[in-house]
């Protein structure tokens, strides 16, 4: 899969799904990271959410685009709205947000326990993590169409939400919780159907096929997807969402024969001791 353009309605719906999940928040975050924010169409729903919060976007940087209101058309109200700046994640001040956003983007890159150490770092001491990706249920059909076929598979597996719990608490995070629920779209042609997969995010299994495929593979696929229509004449193909939240704890000093304590370490701790209670 390829990423389209724009974010497909099913990124969009899912942050309007994910954004009624911020009540479990107690505290109102000053800044909030919003990871691959414009894949993830999560921006108006954290600017509802929080409309004082300072709202930081994260983009890969192979992805990065003009900004949304410079696309605007001139009398759009779009170009005059506050655009969030745009930064790389290495250039991402440590625990700097009490709140990372993360909306359908985990399933698109290769090491997703490297992107929790990430959302980690970003965050501050009892700062809080929210995030959606797709499940291992998700379309099912279309790799059933790719295995028949002989075509390989169509994306990178995805990874199960309990693989992902402990992923969570590798990276250094507490009291994951994590829950999905199974969404099936409808489409009323295989070419709509496969311009709102390409915005789903990339490819990243590093078995997929190097080349490029060919206009009469493109005309065999249309074909197998319209041979899947229900009666209606509407192909359907199911999506697993699951969704995860966790929190980044004080820091504990390990208990040993003989603990050596730096510094740098005791002022960390001790900043975060006066910062008192935190979202979580």
């Amino acid at each position: 899969m390829a990423r389209a353009a724009d974010a497909p309605w099913l990124h969009g719906e899912v942050a309007r799904r994910m954004a009624e999940r911020l009540a479990i928040v107690r505290q109102q975050p000053a800044v909030i990271v919003d990871w691959w924010s414009r894949l993830g169409a999560g921006a108006a729903a954290l600017r509802a959410a929080y409309p004082q919060a300072r709202v930081l976007a994260v983009e890969p940087v192979a992805w990065r685009a003009p900004a949304a209101s410079s696309l605007a058309p001139w009398w759009s109200a779009r170009r005059w709205r506050p655009v969030p700046p745009v930064l790389d994640a290495a250039a991402l001040p440590p625990e700097s947000a009490q709140l990372v956003w993360a909306n359908m983007m985990l399933h698109a890159v290769a090491d997703p326990a490297a992107e929790m150490v990430a959302w980690q770092r970003a965050l501050a001491v009892d700062g809080f993590l929210m995030f959606s990706t797709l499940g291992p249920d998700t379309l099912k059909t279309l790799r059933e169409l790719y295995r028949d076929a002989g075509w390989g598979t169509p994306h990178a597996p995805f990874v199960d939400m309990h693989d992902l719990g402990d992923m969570l608490v590798g990276a250094g995070f507490a009291e994951p919780v994590m829950d999905q629920e199974r969404l099936t779209l409808t489409w009323a042609t295989p070419a709509a159907l496969l311009d709102e997969l390409r915005g789903l995010g990339v490819n990243a299994d590093p078995a997929r096929g190097a080349g490029l495929r060919t206009p009469r593979w493109r005309e065999r696929l249309e074909a197998a997807l319209a041979a899947r229509a229900g009666r209606d004449g509407r192909i359907a193909l199911e999506f697993e969402i699951v969704y995860g939240h966790a929190f980044k704890p004080r820091p504990r000093l390990r208990v040993q024969g003989e603990t050596r304590v730096g510094v740098d370490e005791l002022q960390r701790m001790a900043r975060a001791g006066r910062r008192g209670e935190g979202l979580g």
